[in-house]
């Protein structure tokens, strides 16, 4: 026969409970006896019966068990009570960062000149402010940067004006080496004064008296 399915509820018939009770709590036992055993765990099992009869099981000691059960026991309140105390906590961040984004989120708007119809005269005014610093310090984060670009510049300028005379300079030096100049002599040797005596001698010179002689025209 097919053993039918056991509905779970409370048995009404005083024996048939009691029978139950009799086999599963056999049952209840052995399978703790099994787990401690094959699994090496640390079981610890305690049945009440109606009449308030006491049927037990431990691996162990059952006053050990129940201390390590109440020790751990606290340990896991005590971390249900840090997470809930830390959900809590990150839940107000997120409501304040939601509000703050929310301000900032308006305040852009503003600035861009959107919805503008609900603001006062004093929101307008601090917005006006608000531009009028944010473009006061534009101009001169902007000064900077150029006052920096042209430092940079004269700088690279300099540097290459100074490779440029250190070339020059180089140069100079090796024209100098290989055409020094020599100086001249404060007096002239006599030999060189009678070979330029002779050179004038032999220069040749017509000498005419008289009036020039006109040249008869063909």
């Amino acid at each position: 026969m097919v053993r039918g399915k056991t509905q779970i509820k409370r048995i009404e018939n005083a024996t048939s409970r009691q029978v139950t009770f009799s086999k599963r709590r056999s049952g209840l036992l052995k399978k703790a006896f099994e787990l401690s055993v094959l699994c090496d765990a640390e079981v610890s099992l305690m049945v009440f019966s109606q009449k308030g009869k006491l049927y037990e099981f431990s691996s162990s000691s059952t006053n050990k068990t129940i201390e390590r059960y109440q020790k751990n026991d606290k340990n896991l309140r005590h971390d249900k009570i840090l997470l809930e105390q830390t959900t809590e906590h990150l839940k107000e961040e997120v409501a304040t960062m939601s509000r703050k984004l929310e301000l900032l989120e308006n305040s852009k708007r503003r600035i861009l000149g959107e919805d503008l119809d609900t603001c006062s005269i004093d929101e307008l005014e601090k917005v006006e402010e608000q531009l009028d610093r944010s473009l006061r310090n534009i101009r001169a984060r902007k000064n900077q940067l150029l006052r920096e670009q042209i430092a940079l510049l004269n700088d690279e300028n300099f540097l290459i004006l100074l490779s440029q005379e250190k070339v020059l300079m180089e140069k100079n030096a090796e024209l100098r080496k290989e055409y020094e100049v020599r100086p001249l002599p404060l007096f002239i040797d006599r030999q060189e004064e009678e070979h330029l005596q002779r050179q004038t001698m032999d220069v040749e010179t017509h000498l005419f008296i008289g009036p020039p002689e006109r040249r008869s025209s063909h």
